[in-house]
């Protein structure tokens, strides 16, 4: 997915008219969550690392070019398994620049595995949505207490580590480290790095989210020592060196709850291959409360909803709370839903942003400080929207399936950075939507 393509998808739009209930199967696509990390992880050993289940997305397009920019041979399979084949052993440039990493924050999950491995980094400050303040900060202070040297001068991240006593390069040493806040990125960063750390690392304050676990277990098939990955505090064990691995990705829990968001929404009858119902319980207890039926099995969820749902207040967390990337999406549901709802944002202080243009399809929102109010509406009118993040992309698509007339989502190359091929999925279920190229 080259700079032509980038360039197109620029302008693409979404046509959806609303008014259908949805049935059918979706297949649940690899976690990009995962997967950005795990694409890093590789760069920690020069031998071949085979990840499955990767999704075909702008944000792990980019990150190959990263990636591969850096001298690393990685490559896609041609069929559709979604297999990429990473070796690391060539590379020649620690450096992530910012012309490839200005659209992307997780660029930064370059900065660990690099200075772990090569003694040194050279990162650009992360782009991404504008969805508010997510500093580097914690990451810095962090690698500084495991040994790094550290500057930003110019936009960049600028790490390196001092000379060993053989004039060699050193290694990273075993830390404790406690953030000031929980951090999913950060606690990646430094799990990674402690990996080849010397001695034992211990983080207070990790991140729980399933990514963080599923990294860690693809790390341990690497040779990492660890233990603790899903609870708040990790311990890792430093070794010399790691090897290479075939890992499979987790199924993405926010694709997952998007979808059941739409389904909860529309109306209807579907399953969710690969969804894991463990990932999400707090959005399925909440669409539970809502009047929809959820029911899971192994390596399935199944949704049925049918005519209005009651509206759910609640209140955004860290993992296994409600999570931050699903606020937009079951908004979406809380407009046509029966009764008032509040949404409480705790985690980004710009993440209202899909608000006025919700309030362009009918919808009834008022914004007061972090808490949204919603009164609920029996019907929204189709019109034109502006995606301004990810996950305000995909609650403005639900938005179209319910109301009246035609919507037409614009910008939503937000929407390719996080959902594969979510039209066509769409589509597969009932929904009426296209993509208008430019």
């Amino acid at each position: 997915m080259g700079g032509q393509r980038r360039a197109v998808n620029n302008m693409d739009k979404l046509s959806i008219k609303g008014g259908r209930s949805l049935a059918g199967r979706v297949e649940i696509s690899g976690a990009k969550n995962a997967a950005l990390p795990e694409l890093c992880a590789a760069l920690l050993t020069a031998d071949t690392v085979t990840l499955h289940n990767v999704p075909g997305l702008q944000d792990v397009a980019t990150m190959l070019k990263l990636i591969r920019n850096m001298g690393v041979e990685a490559e896609r399979s041609a069929g559709v398994s979604g297999t990429v084949t990473i070796n690391a052993g060539p590379l020649s440039s620690p450096e992530a620049p910012y012309e490839l990493v200005k659209t992307m924050r997780a660029s930064v999950l370059a900065l660990g595995p690099l200075l772990a491995r090569f003694g040194e980094a050279t990162v650009s400050l992360p782009g991404g949505c504008a969805i508010g303040s997510r500093p580097v900060d914690q990451h810095i202070r962090g690698l500084q207490a495991m040994g790094a040297e550290i500057a930003v001068e110019h936009g960049y991240i600028l790490a390196k580590l001092p000379a060993g006593p053989d004039g060699g390069r050193g290694r990273l040493r075993g830390a404790s480290i406690t953030t000031d806040m929980v951090t999913v990125t950060g606690t990646e960063n430094f799990l990674m790095a402690a990996t080849l750390a010397k001695g034992e690392t211990i983080l207070e304050n990790a991140a729980q989210e399933p990514e963080i676990v599923d990294l860690a277990e693809m790390l341990i098939k690497m040779g990492a020592e660890i233990q603790g990955h899903g609870t708040r505090r990790i311990r890792i064990q430093g070794v010399e060196r790691l090897h290479g691995c075939t890992h499979q990705v987790v199924a993405d829990r926010i694709e997952t709850g998007t979808f059941l968001c739409a389904v909860a929404a529309a109306g209807g009858d579907v399953v969710l291959n690969h969804g894991r119902a463990d990932h999400l319980d707090a959005v399925i207890d909440k669409l539970r409360e809502a009047g929809a039926t959820v029911t899971a099995g192994a390596g399935f969820i199944r949704i049925q909803a049918q005519g209005r749902l009651k509206a759910q207040s609640f209140r955004t967390t860290e993992y296994p709370g409600f999570p931050t990337d699903m606020q937009a999406q079951f908004m979406a549901l809380n407009m046509i839903a029966e009764g008032t709802s509040t949404v409480t944002e705790t985690i980004f202080e710009n993440r209202f942003m899909h608000v006025n243009e919700m309030v362009r399809l009918g919808a009834k929102i008022q914004i007061e400080g972090k808490v949204a109010v919603i009164e609920g509406v029996e019907r929204l009118s189709g019109a034109t929207v502006m995606a301004t993040d990810l996950r305000a992309s995909a609650s403005l698509v639900i938005a179209g399936l319910v109301a009246t007339g035609e919507t037409l989502v614009e910008r939503i190359y937000h929407l390719d950075r996080g959902y594969d091929q979510m039209e066509a999925k769409l589509r597969s279920i009932g929904a009426d939507i296209e993509r208008i190229r430019s």
